[in-house]
């Protein structure tokens, strides 16, 4: 029993976008993701940091859910990236996974999930890509608002966040999200997005009093990083 994290399988299972055609890490990226999955089981939570699947709807989506529901039968917690097109409203997305029978789907949206006594916290996040200005600013305010919700959400318990978009690298630093995870005493921070050549802007490690983790799915080889184990 022990929590993982992943970000950006990018599944097209539901329509025409394999990620093969880039190439390199992503040639055969579907087997490798079994490969990597292979040893989780019903007693295992993985933590999905965004960009899931290339379908438009929850419908389109559908057989990239019952992809990860045999990739390894535990529970799945996903966090919204910026290409999760097929993404509604949380009733909606829960009522049709429970309506599918795909029960063990839950999310980080304006919310937090316990690990045992360990809060797992997170939304999609900013990025530089979006200038923040006019209805971008109204968004990057909504993405602060929602993680502070989901931190406060933990209480006193210790928190540990995942992010779509990465809240710094080499050059660019998301300041108004580091202070938020900086003040609510975040342990650890997990984060996608960043494919390719990007990864040598990577900086892991320690920043101020957070450890920060790049969990992309090329980054990784398609294999989850885990970040605890058995839950207390």
């Amino acid at each position: 029993m022990a929590l993982y994290a992943i970000g950006d399988p990018h599944l097209s299972l539901g329509c025409d976008k394999p990620m093969d055609a880039f190439g390199g890490a992503w040639e055969g990226y579907v087997d490798k993701l079994r490969a990597g999955f292979a040893g989780l089981t019903a007693e295992d939570t993985v933590v999905f940091c965004g960009d899931l699947s290339w379908g438009m709807s929850l419908e389109e989506a559908l057989p990239d859910f019952r992809f990860l529901e045999d990739l390894f039968p535990g529970k799945k917690i996903l966090v919204k990236g910026n290409h999760d097109y097929w993404w509604t409203t949380a009733n909606k997305m829960l009522t049709f996974w429970a309506g599918q029978g795909l029960n063990n789907f839950s999310l980080l949206h304006n919310n937090c999930q316990l690990y045992g006594e360990v809060a797992l916290c997170g939304t999609r996040g900013w990025f530089f890509e979006e200038e923040a200005d006019g209805h971008n600013e109204k968004v990057f305010k909504r993405e602060l608002l929602r993680l502070e919700t989901s931190l406060q959400a933990a209480g006193e318990r210790e928190k540990i966040c995942f992010l779509h978009y990465p809240p710094f690298y080499e050059g660019y630093v998301c300041q108004e999200i580091v202070d938020l995870l900086e003040s609510y005493q975040v342990s650890a921070c997990y984060y996608g997005h960043l494919h390719g050549g990007s990864h040598r802007l990577v900086r892991e490690g320690a920043r101020g009093s957070v450890e920060y983790h790049l969990i992309a799915g090329d980054y990784l080889h398609f294999c989850p990083r885990k970040v605890l184990p058995e839950g207390e």
